[in-house]
């Protein structure tokens, strides 16, 4: 009864021996579709080899050597796409697509679909994705990149690769795929109802009905349950039919000839037409959601029985042998055959070496990639005219707030790198809502500036697929606490990328993110919000903060060159309070505005900025009394505090800005601070998972011998509106209080 593995092997080999197949479920002969005997064979055989491939690997389970039994068993009517489809239509897949990619495979030489799935299984170093991290179908080759576990979080960078594709088309980019490909992802009815998958199917409606190019296939492959919970019937056909601006087709999985149809139908749509397609195939889940999945707990033997006899290999091997392609012996033949295949590479996988370090593990999550030269900076005559749009050229030597710096420096960069775009909510025409992008719209055009409608799941999925497409991706998310929206985006999408394929493929990208808090009078946890534990515990994402426009300028051009040239994901957090801020310690001193640095002035990855203390005459003091380290808003009142501290308590304190929040350069931190007696850490955001934790961590780690340390930070609380806000976050005051009673102890 638990076995259902065993009972459907054997109900296949019986069946076909009695011809006791399942009724018909389509009129549609296999002659009408042009296909040859061969190559319908060649589908067939496809789908035996995914079935073989689901039985062995509970097999390897049970003996404790497979990792992965979520099989494409009742699916293998995928294996059309891979036959109609091309190989460079760059595909986005879930975990079901075992016949599809066995059928892919086979447009590219020297590809063994069975063995890359084995190793993968029994998380071998030689599986040629993952290399043992995960089991996941992907390939280079194939241009398939890998999803792990996938729900729907994978729809929205299919949406955000077809638009970009389609953008290629009329800006003659140059993308990684020919300009003719489209963008394929399948995914299950269960599926179709998170949120995320909501989110890119309306973004493709909302794209295709504003008249954009769209090169999509969604592939919703409708088995009817998701693990254990029914979708009621017709639920998606009723949902998604009568749609605008999306094309529906369904089609019924279980029958090779009508999936033929309809796969030529929505290709034709999506290649010729740029246009989406929602192709809705119908079919049936075998040997329940997984190996530990028993399915008799919410099924009865009957219902389970009924859905077993629906086997698409019945129905495909009933078409074989009436259409008189193979003989009972020759089904049944390649039936056993495949099976002994398998059952070799199998043997042969699992004497293969494992990874077995943490460092072979961590090892392709921000690997270190060789150093490129960088693109030209623009000559002056290009920087004049671009600058001039908008008349700033004449002030490019002027001292300027942080706002109007990045201005500058993303105009610059824009220029340097022509293969970065721009875009989100509102950055467009009004220059966004802190007029950081005014006039790069005008300056680089619409099809390198651009609005988004207002879904940051989308804005990010976007960014994923261009980059996979092979530009340089500067989303903006208008506000911190809208990237909680749509997080899963960076965690499980992008930072995961690198390390699921090897390096193989990449999403790089600059995302922009305006936050923290210290915004007078503005309250809400999503406009004045100073949580950014999310961000900095996701690996490989690196996490920047300037405190100033001149530190601002610079650490943009170096996260341009590390997404660029190391491929990383890069979170570019701006301080809001800071963007318009003038003045440091009186009103009209311009002690926060900066000159504009140099095109090839750069703030290095993870190297702080230090700010010693001043005496009368304004000369630096060498002082080692105390070291305050701090970062964002932290560092610009910790520097109005440093006057107050020298004047009022002879206290000379020099101020670490640690601009780079992820990875922190703990050997840079332990190493600057071993050189002092007493250390105070500023931190502007929540006390619990703030980064003051991890700086304290790092210094107990590493030095022999501790400095006298003390914390302030902000309270566990949300931002209040009117002036509250004062009484949870650090203030100047606090600081140098803190900084005298350290001192005295």
């Amino acid at each position: 009864m638990l076995d259902r593995a065993s009972v459907i092997d054997n109900n296949f080999q019986i069946a076909v021996k009695t011809a006791k197949f399942p009724e018909k479920v389509s009129n549609i002969k296999a002659s009408v579709t042009q296909l040859s005997p061969n190559e319908f064979v060649e589908l067939f055989e496809s789908q035996v080899i995914s079935r073989h491939l689901d039985l062995r690997a509970r097999i390897l389970k049970d003996q404790g050597i497979g990792y992965y039994t979520i099989g494409s068993s009742g699916h293998e009517g995928n294996a059309v796409l891979g036959k109609v489809f091309r190989h460079t239509d760059m595909a986005f897949l879930h975990y079901r697509s075992g016949a599809l990619m066995t059928q892919r495979s086979r447009q590219v030489p020297n590809i063994d679909p069975i063995r890359d799935q084995i190793l993968s299984l029994v998380a071998a170093k030689e599986d040629p994705i993952s290399q043992g991290r995960h089991k996941v179908f992907g390939s280079a080759p194939l241009f398939v990149p890998p999803q792990t576990s996938t729900i729907a979080s994978h729809l929205p960078k299919a949406m955000g690769a077809a638009w970009s594709l389609g953008r290629a088309e009329r800006n003659n980019f140059d993308a990684k795929i020919p300009g003719d490909s489209v963008i394929l992802c399948n995914f299950g009815d269960a599926s179709f109802n998170h949120a995320t998958a909501q989110s890119a199917l309306n973004t493709a409606q909302y794209l295709s009905y504003k008249g954009e190019p769209l090169p999509l296939v969604y592939i919703c492959e409708d088995n009817g349950i998701g693990i254990s919970v029914s979708t009621p019937p017709n639920w998606v056909e009723n949902n998604v039919k009568n749609r605008h601006s999306i094309e529906y087709i369904p089609c019924n999985g279980l029958h090779l000839p009508d999936v033929y149809l309809a796969a030529l139908e929505a290709e034709e749509i999506a290649r010729y037409e740029r246009r989406p397609v929602f192709l809705h195939m119908k079919t049936v889940r075998l040997m329940g959601h997984a190996g530990n999945d028993t399915e008799s707990i919410y099924h009865s033997i009957e219902q389970i029985e009924q859905t077993e006899a629906q086997d698409p290999l019945l129905h495909s091997a009933r078409i074989c042998i009436e259409a008189g392609y193979l003989s009972t012996e020759d089904v049944l033949d390649m039936y056993e055959n495949t099976r002994l295949k398998v059952e070799k590479i199998a043997e042969q996988a699992i004497t293969l070496p494992k990874i077995t370090t943490a460092e072979e593990v961590c090892a392709s999550i921000a690997p270190e990639l060789p150093a490129k030269e960088k693109p030209p900076v623009a000559k002056i005559t290009r920087r004049q005219e671009l600058f001039e749009i908008g008349r700033q050229f004449k002030f490019l030597d002027k001292p300027r707030s942080m706002a109007q710096l990045i201005n500058y420096a993303l105009t610059d960069l824009m220029e340097q790198y022509p293969k970065s775009i721009m875009f989100g909510e509102d950055v467009g025409k009004k220059g966004g809502v802190y007029s950081i992008s005014t006039n790069l719209q005008n300056r680089f055009g619409e099809h390198r500036v651009f609005d988004t409608l207002l879904d940051e799941t989308s804005i990010l999925g976007t960014a994923i697929g261009a980059a996979h497409l092979g530009y340089l991706p500067v989303p903006e998310i208008q506000f911190l606490a809208y990237t909680h929206n749509a997080i899963d985006q960076i965690r499980g999408e992008a930072s995961t990328l690198s390390f699921f394929s090897n390096n193989q493929f990449t999403n790089p990208m600059v995302v922009r993110v305006a936050g923290l808090a210290y915004q007078k009078g503005f309250g809400g946890h999503f406009h004045n919000d100073n949580s950014i534990g999310f961000l900095r515990e996701i690996p490989g994402v690196i996490l920047a903060c300037p405190s100033n426009g001149l530190d601002a300028a610079k650490m943009m051009r170096e996260s341009f060159r590390l997404a660029d040239e190391q491929k990383r994901v890069v979170i570019f957090l701006e301080p809001i309070a800071l963007y318009h801020a003038k003045d440091l310690h009186e009103t009209g001193d311009n002690g926060w505005l900066f000159e504009y640095p140099e095109p090839n002035e750069v703030a290095e990855f993870g190297e702080p900025g230090l700010r010693k203390p001043v005496n009368s005459k304004g000369k630096e003091v060498d002082s080692k009394d105390m070291l305050i380290i701090s970062y964002g808003n932290g560092y610009y009142l910790s520097t109005q505090a440093q006057k107050d501290l020298s004047e009022k308590h002879k206290l000379d304190a020099t101020i670490m800005d640690l601009r780079w929040l992820a990875p922190l350069n703990h050997e840079k931190i332990a190493e600057i601070a071993s050189q002092y007696k007493k250390v105070l850490i500023v931190d502007e955001c929540r006390k619990t998972g703030s980064v003051s934790e991890e700086v304290i961590t790092g210094l107990v780690e590493r030095l022999d011998k501790l400095p006298q340390i003390k914390r302030i930070t902000g309270h566990d609380t949300f931002i209040p509106i009117g002036t509250s806000w004062q009484y949870v976050l650090p203030s100047k005051d606090d600081i140098v209080k803190a900084a005298v009673e350290l001192k005295a102890n």
